[in-house]
């Protein structure tokens, strides 16, 4: 049981150096496809989250060979269709990538798996997955034809086009990665852009995909020809943007901050949130850009600035879904506040997102309107934010969303349940403090 508090106090601005965790996404994707392969991969930045170490584990009990050295993975894989089934059921954890991605994965195997997770991920929507992987062949069974656990019987699959009714790159994912154990080519047809790393890393291991605007199609895996393999990878992970934003809305509050954050992910698919931030006013400056494995790569510089606020809806909602609580959480330190729409998704995160952005808001003194899609937070107008005893429901993205709000509130605010943050970044407040001049 989690009982780790965490106490911010305010701060005057923040200064130094930062090199972040590696990107999860990504991580959760060669670790996955480095099982598949052939031969030794080497995964160098790996992410410290405990959602990718999930994932790391159950490749490990389906038969890859994984080895870790500080933040450098060696897996070795068993090829395609090398898997073996494990005597255990698959434990996902808290990470919903790790259980959708690897339903795909699953249900091209010629064998039955057992696939769970936490508390939390047992109440997370599955259904959207299991629709088209049953399309593909697959059967499995569900709580309520919806929820973990999950038993999955694998089959040899057949190609689908599918179009997506709702915009996921985890459900994308899925699809894509079940369409490498079928007959043909699988496509997939997006209702808005989401991120691509799945699409890149296939490619970065030799699958054969194409992208024509927003369908992306993937071909088979044949035994029958030397094409049809996957091929170990040697990698480097690009630092988590995800995780750079709340250093960024950390060094806005404050006019004298002064930082730079190394070698992060800057994926076009992921930089909406940079966008709207300039368009808020922040001074965040692109360096050094350069292209590693597919992904971009660059540092950030970041000097303190006033923020405008704005609204948020429509395409930008699937660009930037882990970044809006963070986004909430500055609500009430910009000149017009911030107001989210058409983001009902955030309600089936790793907590009622929503709620808990509305719940803890208000224990700070800010004026929040719950809506069932999003919310609207009042801007500096109504009032400088107290400290205040902060309950993140179990989730990493409140506890940080709200250590950041923190530092520029009047009097100590205590995160409880702090150490729920390590699901994507087990050193967060220590980067935060150190980085924080008081």
């Amino acid at each position: 049981m989690r009982v780790k508090k965490e106490t911010i106090h305010p701060a005057r601005l923040l200064t130094g150096g930062l090199e972040l965790p590696g990107d999860k996404s990504i991580s959760h994707r060669y670790a996955m496809l480095a099982a598949l392969a052939e031969g030794t991969s080497e995964v160098r930045h790996f992410s410290a989250a405990a959602d990718c170490h999930s994932s790391l584990a159950c490749m490990g009990s389906l038969g890859a060979e994984v080895k870790a050295a500080g933040d450098t993975v060696r897996i070795t894989g068993r090829g395609a269709r090398g898997l073996k089934s494990s005597w255990r059921a698959l434990d996902a954890g808290n990470s919903g990538t790790t259980m959708r991605l690897l339903s795909g994965i699953l249900a091209g195997q010629e064998f039955a798996s057992r696939l769970t997770g936490d508390a939390s991920l047992q109440k997370r929507p599955m259904k959207r997955v299991i629709g088209p992987l049953r399309e593909m062949g697959a059967e499995i069974r569900a709580r309520d034809d919806n929820f973990a656990p999950l038993e999955i019987r694998g089959a040899r699959l057949k190609a689908i086009d599918y179009k997506m009714p709702m915009a996921s790159a985890q459900v994308k994912s899925a699809v894509l990665l079940a369409g490498l154990f079928a007959d043909g080519v699988t496509s997939v047809t997006e209702p808005a852009g989401t991120r691509d790393h799945t699409e890149l890393a296939l490619e970065e291991f030799g699958a054969a995909i194409e992208k024509h605007g927003r369908t992306i199609r993937i071909h088979g895996l044949s035994e029958s020809n030397e094409s049809g393999k996957l091929m170990a990878k040697s990698l480097d992970v690009p630092g988590d943007l995800s995780s750079a934003v709340f250093f960024i809305a950390a060094a806005s509050l404050f006019p004298d901050s002064n930082i730079l954050i190394h070698n992060v992910g800057l994926n076009p698919t992921r930089t909406a949130i940079l966008d709207l931030f300039a368009s808020m006013g922040a001074a965040v400056q692109i360096l050094g850009l350069r292209s590693s494995y597919g992904e971009l790569v660059g540092d950030l510089a970041v000097k303190g600035a006033p923020l405008k606020g704005g609204v948020l809806a429509g395409e930008q909602i699937p660009l930037m879904i882990d970044e809006l609580p963070m986004l909430a959480a500055l609500g009430p330190y910009t000149e017009e506040g911030i107001e989210i729409r058409d983001a009902a998704e955030l309600r089936v995160k790793e907590s009622d997102r929503i709620a808990a952005l509305a719940e803890n808001l208000r224990s700070m003194g800010a004026k929040v309107e719950e809506r069932p899609d999003g919310l609207r937070v009042e801007g500096k107008r109504a009032g400088k934010l107290r400290g205040a005893q902060i309950d993140p429901r179990g989730d990493h993205r409140i506890a940080m969303a709200f250590a950041v709000a923190g530092l520029a509130a009047d009097g100590p605010t205590v995160i409880r349940d702090a150490d729920c943050a390590g699901v994507s970044f087990p050193d967060f407040y220590n980067e935060l403090n150190r980085m924080a001049d008081r």
